[in-house]
């Protein structure tokens, strides 16, 4: 067994995803899947949504996206955000988000700073534009961000800042006193603070976003309908900021972003302007998973299997397992003795540490759980074994 210490030296998240569902797939049990980092899509309301729209009559929505977006998608994220329309970029999801802000707001030689653990998503976009990648941690319990760890890390080349709130892979949010001293930080060391809120709408009532706090013009929130109401394929993301900062975005969008789909941003729009049943979907799965996940790391904690909070939102946690330090090995053999797919923290550079999504069925989640748990004990007993052995 060999650890791996960072997700340069793993899989990514996605080839790792891809390669256990294949592997655990082939077994005869259907495996359960707790890497899910959102609710399950919704299909009977899409396609609700859709036979409505396109049944009898064309909706209005079916508005074309390719001269800046669809014109009602930026209406209402205009009025949910309080901002002009001038300063919303829609884009095919948060990750077309991210690379159009790469490509437009860096030159050759310029640097982002990402947060550890973190989605490595945000720096292989990066590095695969040629822009180079450097790290700060956040840390304690809860993976917290300190604003003096982030300026100590901003180089002189440092010109983007990217975290993620609610934290992937933790689900931890981010004090707004927090970011309100990270907006004043970017401004007066003039770099741009990009907020990956894809998990923010998990967060309680009153959460805001950080383009609503009008900190700073060096602020810019990125957010989608995937995470929140399970609408990935709907490849809806968006860019919300500054009218200057965003201004040379929507131009490199004009230029380069034709995956826009004309249709799917039409019934995106009609998601956004009425979001009740989807939020009731989201609601009702996380309100039944959260009592199973709350009760099992308990169980966890006490029985000296996890350390580790279990975040108050969302649908993701993120513990780290006692005694288990591979948790790549480990992860492996789970899947293949259990027939239970996680997400191993090297993928997110924390070794020692499982993402866990739990916004699944409450049955196949319990079932899930057990297994887990089971497999935790199992495998310390295998290790120990082993190290008996060799001594």
């Amino acid at each position: 067994m060999q650890t791996q210490n960072s997700w340069h030296d793993s899989a990514t998240y996605s080839q790792w995803v891809r390669r256990m569902l294949r592997h655990a797939g082939s077994g005869q049990e259907m495996p359960v899947s707790l890497f899910e980092s959102s609710v399950p899509e919704p299909v009977e309301l899409l396609s609700g949504l859709v036979g409505d729209s396109f049944g009898k009559a064309t909706t209005s929505r079916y508005e074309s996206a390719f001269a800046g977006g669809n014109p009602f998608v930026k209406a209402k994220l205009a009025e949910t955000y309080g901002v002009a329309e001038a300063g919303i970029v829609t884009t095919t999801g948060a990750t077309g988000a991210l690379s159009l802000i790469y490509q437009a707001l860096l030159q050759p030689g310029d640097r982002i700073l990402v947060e550890n653990p973190g989605f490595d998503l945000f720096a292989i976009l990066a590095e695969a534009q040629g822009f180079g990648v450097d790290r700060f941690e956040r840390t304690g319990p809860s993976f917290a961000v300190d604003p003096d760890a982030v300026d100590a890390a901003i180089g002189p080349d440092t010109r983007i800042v990217v975290i993620s709130n609610l934290h992937n892979p933790s689900g931890f949010a981010i004090d707004e006193g927090v970011l309100r001293a990270l907006g004043e930080l970017a401004e007066r060391r003039g770099v741009t603070l990009v907020v990956d809120e894809v998990y923010l709408g998990y967060a309680l009532p009153g959460a805001k976003s950080a383009a609503q706090l009008d900190i700073s013009p060096q602020v810019l929130s990125v957010n989608s309908l995937t995470k929140i109401y399970g609408l990935s394929t709907l490849r809806c993301g968006w860019i919300v900021g500054d009218p200057k900062v965003v201004q040379p975005i929507h131009a490199l969008s004009r230029e380069v972003e034709f995956s826009i789909s004309k249709l799917s941003h039409a019934i995106a729009a009609l998601v956004l302007e009425s979001p009740e049943a989807f939020r009731a979907w989201t609601d009702g799965i996380v309100a039944s998973a959260r009592p199973i996940i709350a009760s099992y790391h308990q169980q966890w904690l006490k029985a000296g299997l996890v350390e580790g909070a279990l975040p108050a939102d969302g649908c993701i946690a993120f513990p780290r397992l006692v005694g288990i330090t591979d948790t790549k090995d480990f992860s492996e053999w789970l899947a293949t003795t259990y027939g239970v797919i996680v997400a191993p923290g090297e993928c997110f550079g924390a070794a020692g540490h499982l993402r866990i999504g739990f916004a699944i069925d409450p049955d196949r989640l319990q079932h899930g759980l057990q297994r887990l748990t089971d497999a935790i004990v199992e495998y310390r007993h295998i290790r120990a074994d082993a190290s008996l052995n060799r001594a």
